[in-house]
């Protein structure tokens, strides 16, 4: 019995698989004789085609777009500030170190934006905060100088110590009594002074310009306030108390001013007062916090200028 196959015309009509194109081979093999049409050349070719296609692997038509590759954008951090990563106070605390160096002149920063040189322009000459090295010629200070001093600074812990004890602001509240407070002290210092003899005079210019100033800012913006208070306790702890020291050993015979007495230890007392500030500090947004790096160099030029008036 013969076998036939489909003719070309009928095999080009049906579907080609590797399973038929095997099994046409395979018969042409064993059966030399039978009644077999022969496939054309192209139909050859497209069986082989086919079977090799089956294969190979799938291959991206002349149509069809090759896949599009996305690119992450690469994210960039912003440079910290100096004593970021610990809290406001600390970078304040670096714009104190590099208004100053230890020998009482400029430091030279290549970070220093415009506005900070303006700032510290400002300030030179004039004193920035209680870092005083004065030789034995220009440093000669008098019991008039001392008056006006404690009765200038009197002025502005006066102020401060009101505003955070009568403001209705909740950032206020967490700085009141923190045991840094002066104006009592100074007051009993003056009141020596009057018992001895002494004409108490009345405010001058740079206690009363700053007390100004300081009710401006505590009216205006908290944040900007409480940087100059900071800065004022920290100020007359880090160096203030030293000045007066010397100067009240050297005319006042040795005593002690209640100015430069505290009841407690007053590291501990202004670390309490940093961690607050610290902690409020974290809510405030980069640009509260530059505005208040600047008016550290503003606190610390106003202090500067009180503390000339020992020897003017």
């Amino acid at each position: 019995m013969k076998t036939l196959l489909p003719s070309s015309s009928e095999s080009m009509a049906s579907p080609v698989t590797p399973t038929s194109v095997s099994k046409l081979f395979h018969f042409i093999r064993h059966h030399p004789r039978s009644y077999v049409p022969v496939p054309s050349d192209s139909y050859r070719q497209r069986l082989l085609s086919m079977s090799c296609s089956s294969s190979s692997p799938t291959t991206i038509s002349g149509n069809q777009s090759p896949p599009v590759v996305i690119k992450r954008k690469r994210t960039r951090y912003r440079k910290q500030y100096p004593g970021e990563s610990v809290g406001i106070t600390e970078e304040m605390r670096f714009v104190a170190l590099r208004l100053r160096n230890v020998n009482g002149k400029k430091c030279e920063s290549n970070d220093e934006t415009e506005s900070e040189k303006e700032e510290d322009e400002q300030s030179d000459g004039e004193g920035s905060g209680y870092s005083q090295n004065k030789d034995e010629e220009t440093w000669k200070p008098s019991k008039e100088g001392l008056l006006k001093y404690l009765v200038d600074s009197k002025l502005v812990f006066d102020t401060i110590e009101r505003i955070i004890e009568e403001s209705e602001d909740v950032s206020y509240a967490y700085f009141r009594r923190t045991g840094l407070e002066r104006s009592r002290n100074i007051e009993n210092d003056l009141m020596w002074f009057k018992e001895q003899g002494y004409a108490i005079p009345e405010p001058s210019n740079p206690g009363v310009s700053y007390a100004k100033y300081l009710k401006e800012r505590a009216d205006q913006n908290a944040p900007l306030f409480l940087s100059h208070f900071y800065n004022i306790y920290f100020s007359h702890v880090a160096g203030g108390q030293v000045i007066v020291r010397q100067v009240s050993e050297k005319l006042l015979e040795g005593k002690e001013l209640e100015f430069t007495r505290w009841e407690d230890n007053t590291e501990e007392l202004l670390r309490g007062v940093r961690e607050k500030l610290n902690t409020l500090g974290e809510h405030w947004s980069r640009d509260e916090k530059n505005k208040c790096l600047k008016e550290t160099a503003k606190a610390f030029k106003y202090m500067g200028q009180i503390v000339r008036l020992i020897v003017l």
